[in-house]
């Protein structure tokens, strides 16, 4: 556990007698990233906590991607990747060759940047994932299209039209069917990389809003280059920044209000401010 980390629980349990302390769903330890010879990222310690936003920052080039993505073991489907240090899921190394990497995907999803709708129909983007997991039957798959759809805020939009295909949805409507469809298999942690950079304002109020609505029942880690966005949906943020080496470090982690308005590392207060990156 980082000094960081203590303090923030610190600063939980201070709050008063009826402050429900943070419970971590997934803690780093020591990770370090390598592709081939190159260390892209060095030494990250940090704790995700259960039900809550964390947002990562940081300029261009500093791993906030790499990291993500080694989250679900994304980086496993490049050749010459390998990782130093342990991920731990609810207390359990996902990082060890035994873990079923298909198994760490379903309970670990991802929403990427662009949106992807598979060129299937909204019903079949939605039904892929379960019925990969074994699911038959179509009451069972009309439920969990439907619920998920909801959760997502696109139900109301699409529910008449669900043979459509999904590349006819705008983008906006095409991002929230991405996170319906991660939403079917009923993952525990969903990873967003940039997921309203491509949207128009209006499609990226909603995905903002879709965040807090989903928070309650997921643990969700986002990449953003936005700062406002950062501050509006993060309850802690993670400030990346590349060493003398071009390697990505953490080198601040903690509540976004503390991060944002009293950081203690002065290149991050350059970064949130706008001085540089």
């Amino acid at each position: 556990m980082t000094i960081q980390t203590l303090e923030i629980e610190s600063q939980t349990h201070s709050a008063g007698s009826d402050a429900k302390p943070l419970g971590a769903k997934m803690e780093v330890q020591n990770m370090s990233v390598f592709y081939g010879k190159f260390r892209a990222l060095t030494d990250i310690n940090m704790n995700i906590y259960a039900n809550k936003i964390t947002a990562i920052i940081g300029p261009s080039g500093c791993g906030k991607s790499t990291l993500l993505r080694s989250f679900n073991r994304m980086n496993d489907l490049t050749p010459s990747a390998r990782v130093e240090g342990s991920i731990l899921l609810d207390g359990r190394d996902i990082t060890a060759n035994r873990e079923d990497v298909v198994d760490v995907r379903r309970r670990i999803g991802m929403v990427f940047q662009r949106p992807n709708p598979f060129p299937k129909n909204i019903y079949e983007n939605v039904a892929y994932g379960p019925r990969l997991y074994g699911i038959r039957r179509k009451n069972d798959l009309d439920l969990i299209v439907e619920k998920s759809l909801k959760q997502a805020a696109l139900w109301e939009e699409v529910k008449d039209k669900l043979h459509q295909s999904g590349l006819s949805l705008s983008g906006g409507q095409q991002q929230r069917l991405c996170i319906a469809r991660a939403l079917a298999v009923e993952p525990e942690v969903i990873l967003m990389d940039e997921p309203a950079s491509a949207l128009d304002p209006i499609s990226t109020l909603r995905i903002e809003e879709l965040m807090h609505d989903i928070v309650k029942e997921y643990t969700i880690l986002i990449v953003t280059h936005n700062m406002q966005q950062a501050a509006r949906v993060s309850d802690f943020t993670a400030m990346m920044m590349i060493d003398e080496h071009r390697s990505g470090r953490m080198i601040e982690f903690g509540e976004t209000k503390s991060i944002f308005t009293n950081p203690k590392d002065k290149r991050t207060e350059d970064y949130v401010t706008g001085r540089f990156g």
